[in-house]
């Protein structure tokens, strides 16, 4: 992990990535290297380097488009997110962040199948484009229904991404048949609600510092006319009923290998899904109960900027 750690900053550095004193200090309490060997704990060393920078860099999105203007700019947001999705898609990068990009999708994708590099693709521009809704929904002065904020959810909190990357870590690559069971579907599902909403629970304190209103426990709150304590309660309880949906679906893609008479690599291939996603589900419980970015939100400082970084901005 510390190597890890080590080679991300160096990665950053390389890719002129210099962060600000008040960035560097919000990265390094987040932690990137400890959340990536939680999820991937038998990963190798050159994998865990690339996941841990594919989330250093994830998480500059996140901080620019949540604290930052653009995040309350939709025009700002859009622009920016579209030549982000341009850079994934192959267009010649222009600022830092989108050559840090070029580099990840060349070191990532270039030996995956076409069935595996749809996926990510769909994954990583899916969950770029929620912080453009957002921002279309902060200025509408509009706030989601707890249903439509789910499936928000599903793309935002940015899991499906990282489960694509398990399959590189993982040594497979599933073939569209795979990826199109209910209840491989499902379990997909079901991880990514459950590392949402846990990051829901352990962000609302934080993020109502910033009057984010884009989080679960908030909305609870709102719809249900609580106390704050009592939506965080709730939010508990749907944490739990989760992590059934996770072991149901699991029992449930046991049971459609069998009944689809799938054998071979792909069986081996959706059997390791099974073994290793209710591992990365609970490496990701443990992550937010660790890491000052969640542990500590009397830290949060607000961010006060009218432009993009540096790292965005042409």
């Amino acid at each position: 992990m510390e190597e890890t750690k080590t080679e991300a900053w160096r990665w950053a550095e390389e890719n002129d990535l210099r962060l600000s004193p008040v960035a560097r200090k919000k990265m390094l309490r987040t932690r990137p290297e400890l959340w990536i060997s939680l999820i991937f704990p038998k990963a190798s060393q050159e994998h865990l380097d690339l996941f841990c920078q594919w989330l250093f860099w994830a998480f500059l999105v996140d901080d620019e488009f949540d604290d930052g203007p653009a995040g309350r700019d939709p025009r700002m947001c859009e622009a920016s997110i579209a030549r982000l999705v341009d850079v994934l898609d192959g267009e010649k990068p222009l600022v830092p962040m989108e050559h840090a990009l070029e580099g990840l999708r060349e070191r990532t994708c270039h030996d995956r199948s076409p069935a595996w590099n749809r996926q990510f693709r769909r994954d990583t521009a899916a969950w770029l484009w929620t912080y453009y809704a957002e921002a279309v929904e902060r200025a509408a002065g509009q706030v989601p229904s707890r249903a439509d904020f789910t499936r928000h959810r599903r793309d935002s909190v940015a899991m499906q991404p990282f489960l694509d990357l398990h399959e590189i870590t993982a040594g497979i690559d599933l073939p569209e048949s795979a990826r199109s069971l209910p209840a491989y579907i499902a379990l997909r599902t079901a991880v990514t609600d459950h590392s949402g909403l846990c990051n829901d629970i352990c962000s609302f304190e934080k993020e109502a510092v910033l009057g984010y209103e884009h989080n679960a426990v908030r909305l609870i709150q709102r719809d249900r006319r609580s106390t704050l304590q009592e939506a965080v309660d709730e939010a508990g309880i749907q944490l739990a009923r989760v992590a059934e949906r996770v072991q149901r679906a699991e029992r449930e893609l046991v049971e459609e290998i069998a009944a689809a008479g799938i054998e071979g690599p792909t069986r081996a291939a959706l059997e390791r899904c099974v073994q290793d996603y209710r591992g990365l589900v609970r490496g990701d419980f443990d992550y937010h109960a660790r890491a000052e970015r969640y542990t500590r939100p009397d830290l949060v400082e607000v961010d006060r900027r009218d432009t993009l970084s540096r790292h965005f901005a042409v």
